[in-house]
C-alpha cells in the first residue's frame, strides 16, 4: 500500500521547506503546501518543491464562481501537483467547472491531470462555528449533502475530518478518494483542530490520505516522528 501520510509544510519558507522534504523523503507519501506557501512564493515556489521528487498536494481551497475557478485550474496546471482543493460549499456548477478545467489545461500542457479536491467542512470549525455561519443542521448532516453534490459533480476526492470518514466511506463507495487532515497522533497535541483522530483509527474507517502536520516539521527530529507514525500504521 502506497504510503498515506502528506505532510503538511506550514511555512512560507522554500529553503525551509525543501530541507523538510529532504529529510522527510522516503517517509511520508508527499508533502501539502497551503495558502501561505504559495502567495509567498508563487509558481516558482511549487516548483522548486516538486522539482525534489516528492508527490505536492497544493491546497488552495479555491472558492469563487465557476468561470474564475475553472481559470484558476487552468494557471496551476503546469505546477505539476498532484492534488489541489476547491469549496464543495461553492455548489455543483463550480465543482464541474474546476474538474473539466483541469482536465482540459492538463492535455494542453502535456502534463498529468491534477486530481481535485473538495473540501467539506474545515476541521477548525465545530457545530457552534457551523451555526454562526448559518449552516443547519449538524456537521455529520452537511459533510453528507457536500459529499453527495461532490460525488454528482465528478470532483476525485472530499476532504472530510476523520469523524465522517467512516460515514462518507459508506455513502461514495471505494472509488473516491478521502482525504483527511485533523490527525494527529495519541503522543501529540490537538492544536487548532476540532475534530481528530489517530492515524490508524483514521485508515480503518476508510481514509486514503493522511494530513499530518506539526506532529512532524515541529517535532525535534521530523524523520523520527515520520517513522512513528508509520510505525504505528503498520502495527
Amino acid at each position: 500500500m502506497p504510503n498515506p501520510v502528506y505532510v503538511a509544510l506550514d511555512t512560507t519558507n522554500v529553503n525551509q521547506a525543501a530541507d523538510l522534504v529532504a529529510k522527510l523523503k522516503g517517509l511520508v507519501g508527499g508533502v501539502k503546501l497551503g495558502l501561505e506557501f504559495f502567495t509567498a512564493n508563487g509558481p516558482a515556489g511549487i516548483e522548486a518543491i516538486t522539482a525534489l521528487g516528492m508527490p505536492v498536494f497544493l491546497d488552495l481551497k479555491f472558492h469563487d464562481i465557476p468561470n474564475t475557478v475553472a481559470g484558476a485550474m487552468r494557471g496551476i496546471a503546469p505546477l505539476a501537483a498532484r492534488y489541489t482543493t476547491i469549496h464543495a460549499s461553492g455548489g455543483f456548477a463550480m465543482m464541474k467547472a474546476a474538474v473539466d478545467a483541469a482536465k482540459d489545461a492538463a492535455a494542453k500542457v502535456d502534463r498529468p491531470r491534477v486530481k481535485v479536491l473538495a473540501v467539506s467542512i474545515l476541521t477548525s470549525m465545530d457545530q457552534s462555528a457551523m451555526e454562526s455561519v448559518g449552516f443547519s443542521g449538524s456537521v455529520l448532516e452537511q459533510v453528507k449533502r457536500l459529499a453527495v453534490l461532490t460525488q454528482a459533480s465528478g470532483v476525485d476526492g472530499l476532504v472530510c475530518s476523520p469523524h465522517e470518514v467512516e460515514t462518507v466511506r459508506s455513502m461514495v463507495g471505494p472509488a473516491m478518494a478521502l482525504v483527511v487532515p485533523g490527525i494527529r497522533p495519541a503522543w501529540a497535541e490537538a492544536g487548532d483542530q476540532k475534530r481528530v483522530m489517530t492515524p490508524k483509527e483514521a485508515m480503518e474507517r476508510g481514509a486514503d490520505i493522511l494530513v499530518i502536520g506539526r506532529p512532524i516539521t515541529a517535532a525535534s527530529y521530523p524523520a523520527d516522528a515520520a517513522k512513528r507514525i508509520l510505525e504505528e500504521l503498520n502495527g
